[in-house]
This record gives structure tokens, C-alpha cells and sequence, in this order.
């Protein structure tokens, strides 16, 4: 199949600084579509459902496929492609189709050089499927020698990357959204979780780095860690004090829950909450995957990343879609005054290293 590309130019997403959180819709017009909107044959989906035909086109076609987003607006799935052969197989499966310049093949190529050459602190890139690109942003802490080095690497990936400015500073802050506590400090609570038989909890893995056991807002204590990954991931998986069940629910801060019935996974352009001990609930949108962030403490990749606000403390905390579970707040920049944005563990990749499963 002969891929024909189609040179173009779009707005960016503006990146952020990151600082790890322990406290511890955007319409798109397809390139193909009519101006009169999506073609007839898209189907009107929720976030959650547009995530599950994403996962099954670019699994089906492979290499013909480019990456994938939400259009919140519409309440279409997009997908990237390479030629219209495959942009009339995307339709028929109820997606809109958009030809773009790059492979997602090419845009993994550049994030491979960018973790090889470009791994500075202060330092984090996204896949961007709506852009076409991976975002690279520095902080603040990334000036001189090394801003230098980092624009000449992203230079010399020429149109699959883009290098933004973040007004913030990547740092580890300590300090379903309740908050827990040990003696190092104060995070968030992601979601409850049952592994062979017994209860258990999911937080970040930063958090449990620092902390062993962990007790309930009123000192009690409630659990002690059973595992911890961080750097490279960041997700804790604790253990339940006592056998008693533990509702799979995230607090909404005003008196009510959300019930969570599964977990999934993120959609760019997909409208998301979160729900932290320190900020409580806030919502935003999911704006990249598979983002790499580089803490002074180490490398962490395969984030989600979202322009949702968080503070310390929020560490550890649910990022859900309705009833389904998508992620743990790892980092963030910025404050919810003045907004920021935020990065996430993917909860599935949890779910899958630890043998938990949501109750």
C-alpha cells in the first residue's frame, strides 16, 4: 500500500512544568471530513466507548494507523492515517479518518531519541495525536548549556517534535481522592482494589517510596505497602488492615461518591475528573499519552497527561471517566487558582503489574 502524505499545520498544545503531587471539548475538524461535519456513518460515542474502537482499529490496522482522540465536541473518535484506503476503513467502523504527515512508528522513533539524547531533569514530551508531534517542555531549572542542547535535538527531528517553556519546576511534592497519611507525609488515596481475595488500595508509587504504612484521616491506621514502583512507573498497591470490604468508589467531596465499575484507558481530547485529598475535585481534558517525565529522582513514562490542576498532596489520587477508573496522579505544575497541568499512571498497567483487579 502506497502511503500518501499530506503536509500541514496545527496549533499545538502549550506545555507545563510537572512537580510529582505528594502532599503528599476541544473541537477538531477532521482533514477529511466535509465542512459540514463528520461523515454520516460516525458514530456518536462516550469517551470510555471511543477508547475501546480506538484500541481495536489501531490494533486491526496496524502500521496504517497513526494514533487516535476524542473529539469531545462531536463525541466522535478520530484516527490518524496514511492514505485514504485506510481513512475508508476507518469510517466504516464508525470513526472519522484524518490523513496526517507522520507514522506513529516516526513519533515513537523520536521519543526513542529523545530518551536516549535528551533525558535532562527538568525535562518531559507526550505524544500529541492532534498535533501530529511529540510536545517536549522544559522547566525553568533547564537553561544555558542544556536548553541549548535540548533545541538543537528537537530541531533535528524537525517536524515530529515541538519544544515548549513550562513557567514551573518538575519536583516531587510530599506533603479514590481521600487523604492518607504516614510518617513522611500526606497523599491521596487512587482507588480500592481486591487481589486474591483480599482488599487493597492503589496510590502512587512516589508515595509509597517514602512511606511505608498509612493511616485514615482520624490516625487510624488502614494499611502497609505490599509494592512500589517508581521511578520508570509510579504506582503503590497497599494493603487493608482487617478483611472488611472497601466500596470501589471515589469520594466527590460534596457529601456523595462516584461509583467505579472498571478501569480503561485514556483517550486524547477525552473530558476527565480527578479527586485529591489537598485540591479535592477538579476536572479537565486529557491532552497526551505515553508521557515521559524526568524528576530529578528518576524517569517516569507511559503517563497520561491532562490539563487538570493538582497541588501537593493530591499524589496518588483517581483520575476516573464516570465508572471507569483511568489513572493515579503521579505530577503536576501550577495550582488550581491558576491552573497547570497534570500526569498520571495509567491504572490498567497497575492493575496488570500487581494481579489487583477493581472490586
Amino acid at each position: 500500500m502506497t502511503h500518501r502524505r499530506i503536509p500541514r499545520r496545527r496549533a499545538a498544545l502549550a506545555g507545563a512544568g510537572v512537580a510529582a503531587l505528594v502532599a503528599a471539548g476541544v473541537t477538531f475538524q477532521s482533514a477529511n471530513a466535509s465542512e459540514s461535519g463528520p461523515p454520516p456513518g460516525a458514530r456518536t460515542l462516550s469517551a470510555p466507548a471511543a477508547g475501546k474502537l480506538a484500541s481495536t482499529l489501531i490494533a486491526d490496522l496496524g502500521a496504517d494507523t497513526a494514533g487516535a482522540y476524542y473529539d469531545a465536541g462531536s463525541r466522535n473518535l478520530v484516527v490518524n492515517v496514511l492514505d485514504r484506503d485506510t481513512a475508508a476503513a476507518v469510517e466504516r467502523a464508525g470513526a472519522r479518518a484524518r490523513v496526517v504527515e507522520h507514522t506513529l512508528a516516526e513519533l515513537d522513533g523520536a521519543r526513542t531519541t529523545l530518551a536516549e539524547r535528551a533525558t535532562l531533569p527538568g525535562t518531559s514530551w507526550a505524544l500529541d495525536p492532534v498535533g501530529d508531534k511529540v510536545v517536549v517542555t522544559a522547566d525553568r531549572t533547564v537553561s544555558g548549556a542544556a536548553w541549548a542542547k535540548l533545541a538543537k535535538i528537537v530541531d533535528g527531528l524537525g517536524g515530529k517534535a515541538e519544544l515548549k517553556r513550562s513557567k514551573g519546576e518538575f519536583k516531587p511534592f510530599v506533603a479514590g481522592g481521600d487523604a492518607i497519611t504516614g510518617s513522611g507525609g500526606r497523599c491521596s488515596l487512587g482507588f480500592n482494589v481486591v487481589k486474591d481475595g483480599q482488599p487493597y488500595f492503589l496510590t502512587a508509587g512516589h508515595c509509597n517510596a517514602a512511606i511505608s504504612s498509612w493511616s485514615d484521616s482520624s490516625g487510624t491506621v488502614i494499611g502497609a505497602n505490599e509494592r512500589s514502583s517508581f521511578p520508570g512507573d509510579d504506582f503503590g498497591l497497599v494493603k487493608y488492615t482487617g478483611s472488611a470490604d472497601h466500596p470501589s468508589a471515589v469520594d466527590l467531596y460534596d457529601g456523595s461518591t462516584q461509583a467505579i465499575a472498571r478501569a480503561g484507558e485514556a483517550t486524547v481530547g477525552e473530558r476527565v475528573t480527578r479527586s485529591g485529598s489537598t485540591t479535592h475535585v477538579h476536572t479537565g481534558t486529557v491532552t497526551g499519552l505515553n508521557a515521559t517525565v524526568n524528576y530529578s529522582e528518576g524517569t517516569v513514562s507511559g503517563l497520561i497527561q491532562t490539563d487538570v490542576c493538582a497541588e501537593p498532596g493530591d499524589s496518588g489520587g483517581s483520575l476516573f471517566d464516570g465508572d471507569t477508573a483511568l489513572g493515579l496522579t503521579s505530577g503536576g505544575s501550577g495550582d488550581c487558582a491558576s491552573g497547570g497541568e497534570t500526569f498520571f499512571q495509567p491504572v490498567t498497567e497497575a492493575l496488570s503489574a500487581t494481579g489487583a483487579r477493581i472490586g
